[in-house]
């Protein structure tokens, strides 16, 4: 990338940051790596996306936990 992009889209992340962090949240973390390969695989194969994946298991625990 030359310097006049870069510079041209650091600007641009500067301008919507905070529009960025009102709309999403991103969460910093990590899990096992081989568990994280299973997961990338089984995404990749069905065609799921993570956040799929996020909101089907949120769903799957709020079920479980009206039930405890």
């Amino acid at each position: 990338m030359n310097e006049k992009k870069v510079s041209k889209d650091k600007r641009y992340e500067d301008r919507h940051k905070e529009e960025r962090k009102a709309k999403c949240i991103i969460w910093g973390t990590s899990i096992e790596r081989p568990l994280g390969e299973e997961i990338n695989e089984f995404l990749k194969k069905s065609g799921y996306t993570k956040v799929q994946l996020i909101k089907a298991g949120y769903e799957a625990l709020l079920e479980t936990a009206k039930k405890d």
